[in-house]
């Protein structure tokens, strides 16, 4: 009830947000009209057209995701033919004529009354308004579709959906009513309603032009003065933690706890947050043979989620790394649970690989069926569990940091089991390259998306094309805006270049730039280049590349291909790749 409520409140924000605004003119286009007849069928067909493409995107994969492109393209005609109709009485009529005995036939055989086709126009027009406003979203909302996505379809998944567009026609129903007591005013007074219905058609117009130039999902989307995403955040934030208190615990910010009466065993304070769920579902493990619940009953057991190309948990690993190390003698056993993200990462060897590369000896449960993160209901990269020695989950934490607090729950665990242990400080881990800890106070570039499943930012005046080869091209983008160079195929997921010589830009603020690239199918490695305000990046190098900005994919993982030396600004970075087949998959920033 309480994730209904959240995504419902989610969903009645969206009209403080700038992205919801190319559909406000047709929601208003209904003012004045019976409310029951008009405007409730068409915010019913708005929120059933939204929950229905959103579910379809979040797990139908790229097909859903054209089918609701041409969706998009099939409601611009529809609402443009619409706005028209309302400009122009003639238009309204001849466009009308068809459609009126068509609906009067069937009205007719049916015994039907003329309501009703007032009723079924309102709810088409709905329909065509929700696959515009499909791809607006916040939040909460991606918190909904992360869950579609890794948890499979259900019935929660469409009941969140449907609460959240419900949440967005209700305060655009209240939007609408005091709209349309403004407009019945204005009637009254002056008698201009011809004027106003020309008005509206305008303002139709207008949005449908918006929607067609991208600018629904691209400039609108960047505006802030709203800042909607802040209130659904702190909305979560507080619901959610209102909901699920014991997330919320963390171990003690002091000292190890020492018992008080020595006759007395230790009992740590961390909550009993229920039994620990199946490990089972793994499609196979690294580093060890399957580990079940019963074989670590009287151990204590970290649960890492995490996947390989994520740089949120490549930073983490050194800690992880390190605890397994630190406490193995005293009855810890650490597991990695490998949940991908991206295809690529379902490849057992590209995973063997990355073990390998990161030195982690400790065992690894490859879930590429997400039976376990379903298990414990997880949702985020990276994320800790700990269980206690009779099986029970008692911390858990998720994201980078909180690093002390997690070893003092460890040692806490650790204690209660009986384990004769000395006190000891925190594990500093030596972490190089892309595994040390980001530069949070100068951070203002977010993971970007290549493929055009999520891909924002993108600038390059040709637009995304789909899944097939085109030729694009990019000037100067602004801050977190980036573009193609070459001749690329964009898919889902990522991007492939074509021909050799093309390249990706991308202006950007922050001390490290990342990206996630692999070779071509056939797995030949690829030469690029990395520039840095147009010159060779010299100190500001990544790890994988030298001075001179050279180098090479050779596996599908992140490279890390800047690393500023001084003052961390704003810089343009520009990758050129001289072989073709790379494929790009995301930028992210530390």
């Amino acid at each position: 009830m309480t994730l209904l409520i959240i995504a419902y409140l989610g969903g009645a924000l969206t009209i403080l947000s700038p992205c919801i605004l190319p559909i406000l003119p047709f929601v208003f286009a209904r003012a004045g009209q019976p409310f029951v007849r008009s405007t409730l069928p068409m915010l019913a067909g708005m929120a059933l057209t939204f929950a229905a493409v959103a579910t379809l995107a979040a797990v139908g994969g790229a097909w859903a995701i054209r089918a609701n492109e041409y969706g998009r393209l099939a409601a611009i005609v529809l609402l443009g033919l619409f706005g028209l109709s309302l400009i122009s009485p003639r238009i309204a009529t001849a466009l009308s004529r068809p459609v009126v005995d068509l609906a009067n036939n069937l009205l007719n055989a049916a015994g039907a009354q003329r309501a009703t086709a007032s009723v079924r126009s309102s709810f088409v027009l709905g329909i065509a308004t929700g696959l515009l406003w499909a791809p607006c979203a916040g939040p909460i909302l991606g918190l909904v579709l992360t869950g579609a996505a890794l948890k499979g379809a259900n019935l929660q998944t469409t009941f969140l959906l449907l609460a959240y567009g419900a949440g967005a026609a209700t305060s655009l129903a209240v939007a609408l009513f005091a709209g349309g007591k403004i407009f019945a005013r204005m009637k009254q007074s002056l008698g201009v309603s011809e004027r106003i219905r020309q008005f509206a058609g305008a303002a139709v117009l207008a949005g449908v032009a918006a929607i067609a130039l991208g600018l629904d999902t691209g400039l609108l989307a960047r505006l802030s003065y709203a800042s909607t995403g802040s209130f659904e955040q702190a909305l979560l934030e507080k619901l959610h933690s209102k909901a699920s208190t014991p997330e919320t615990e963390v171990a003690s910010n002091g000292a190890m706890k020492v018992a008080t009466d020595a006759t007395r065993p230790f009992r740590s304070d961390l909550p009993i947050e229920g039994a620990a769920p199946s490990l089972d579902g793994a499609v196979t493990w690294l580093n060890s043979e399957p580990l079940t619940t019963a074989q670590l009953r009287g151990k204590v057991v970290l649960v890492d989620f995490w996947t390989y190309s994520c740089i949120n948990c490549i930073r983490t690993i050194p800690y992880v790394r390190a605890w397994a190390e630190k406490y193995k003698d005293q009855g810890l056993v650490v597991i990695g649970v490998h949940a991908p993200e991206f295809a690529f990462e379902k490849n057992v060897d590209n995973v063997k690989k990355a073990i390998a590369d990161f030195k982690i000896g400790y065992p690894v449960a490859i879930d590429n069926d997400y039976r376990i993160w379903r298990a414990f209901e997880n949702n985020y990269w990276p994320a800790h569990y700990l269980i206690d020695a009779k099986g029970q989950i008692r911390y858990q934490h998720f994201g980078e940091g909180n690093y002390r607090q997690t070893e003092q729950a460890i040692q806490d665990l650790l204690r209660e089991a009986g384990r004769d242990m000395a006190q000891s400080g925190s594990v500093i881990p030596d972490a190089k390259g892309a595994e040390a800890s980001p530069d949070l106070g100068h951070i203002r570039s977010g993971e970007t998306y290549v493929g055009y499943s999520q891909a924002t930012g993108f600038v390059s005046p040709e637009g995304l094309k789909a899944d097939t080869a085109a030729d694009y091209s990019v000037a100067n983008p602004g801050l977190n805006q980036w573009g193609l160079a070459g001749t690329w195929t964009v898919g889902p997921e990522e991007a492939s270049l074509n021909k050799a010589g093309g390249g990706i830009s991308y202006r950007f603020s922050a001390r490290d730039l990342h990206l996630v690239l692999g070779p071509s199918a056939d797995g030949k490695p690829i030469r690029f280049q990395v520039t840095v305000d147009g010159k060779a990046p010299g100190a500001n190098h990544g790890s994988d590349i030298d001075a001179d900005g050279n180098g090479t994919v050779t596996a599908t993982k992140l490279y890390q291909l800047v690393r500023q030396s001084g003052d961390v600004t704003a810089r343009n970075f520009e990758i050129r790749f001289l072989d073709p087949g790379v494929q790009a998959y995301a930028f992210t920033f530390g």
